[in-house]
């Protein structure tokens, strides 16, 4: 009996792709390679060989990444995440690992804290470009990621694992902290005590005054979405690291405010709630986000209605309305 030919064109195992790809990374083909991962990875695709084709975007992507081509290792992690759509993978923890592998083959390039670090400006204007060519590849991977998780098993906002990946590589890599960006990943995270470590760290090199509106924008982020268990472990674990390591605790009106606040939400009391508000005003006018997150707290906590903007504008109101503009 006469063996059976393979079909012509038939793919191979994708290991031997992997394998064969990394050798011509290797020799620095680096634009080589990175056509050929696309197109292999395209085939197993089209033949609805989803596992191998994502078992080869992933190698690929850390490859280039690991060899410091970003753009490359950018665009085949955009790749990774669209075939986890095309093959309907679920969120579950063998895919997050795969999400975290590509994460961490991200470059972490040291960005200088003041400009005397470094000497020659050439030198610190590529290192700056390079770091936010770093951010902008991990961030849109990261956030294409949370959008396949919604849609495959994770919770409405995201899977937390990989709110806390991005709100890292934001806080550590990006040339310019945004800690309302850091903030919002973290809070719909699930470690309150690494939100902790990065306010801590925050702490010892912002400008005064930061610092308590950080850790009170963090504290009303989290009551905001009806999470007081976080807020209050976010707490207790800023004045644990913040003793442990000799530093002080910033003492301010805002913090006062925010030590009350956490107490008052434990029961039923709305009035002494708008009597803090009242009280504190000063205090939570140093940041005009502040009032809007406690009318959402009020709504969250006590079913308080949040105001509608158009009140009070009597007809104009009304002909906005008829218009489509609820």
């Amino acid at each position: 009996m006469s063996r059976e030919r393979p079909k012509r064109g038939a793919l191979p195992p994708a290991q031997e792709n992997i394998q064969k790809l990394e050798k011509v990374v290797e020799e620095g083909n680096f634009y080589g390679a990175q056509q050929m991962y696309k197109s292999i990875s395209a085939r197993y695709v089209a033949a609805q060989r989803f596992s191998e084709a994502v078992d080869i975007l992933q190698s690929g992507a850390c490859n280039q990444l690991n060899h410091g081509q970003v753009t490359c290792g950018a665009e085949l992690a955009a790749l990774f995440v669209e075939t986890l759509f095309k093959g309907r993978f679920p969120y579950d923890d063998e895919t997050l690992v795969r999400v975290r592998k590509i994460y961490k083959a991200f470059p972490r390039i040291p960005v200088p804290q003041q400009l005397g670090d470094l000497d020659d400006m050439q030198q610190l204007s590529e290192t700056l470009g390079a770091a936010k060519t770093c951010v902008e590849g991990c961030s849109s991977f990261l956030k294409a990621a949370l959008k396949w998780s919604k849609e495959f098993g994770a919770p409405r906002s995201g899977a937390p694992e990989i709110h806390v990946m991005l709100a890292n590589y934001i806080y550590f890599e990006s040339p310019e902290v945004d800690m309302v960006r850091v903030s919002h990943h973290f809070v719909r995270g699930n470690n309150p005590k690494e939100f902790a470590s990065t306010l801590v760290n925050f702490m010892g090199k912002c400008y005064p005054g930061e610092d308590d509106v950080a850790i009170a924008r963090a504290i009303l982020m989290y009551l905001s979405v009806g999470n007081l268990r976080d807020a209050n472990i976010l707490m207790d674990e800023i004045k644990k690291q913040v003793e442990s390591k000799q530093l002080d605790f910033p003492k301010s009106d805002l913090i006062q405010f925010i030590n009350f606040l956490l107490q008052t939400l434990l029961r039923d009391a709305l009035p002494l709630f708008n009597m803090l508000r009242a009280k504190y005003k000063s205090s939570l006018d140093r940041e005009p986000s502040f009032h809007e997150l406690l009318d959402e707290i009020a709504e969250k906590f006590y079913g308080v209605r949040r105001r509608n903007p158009l009140q009070g504008m009597g007809m104009f109101g009304e002909i906005f309305k008829m218009m489509g503009g609820e």
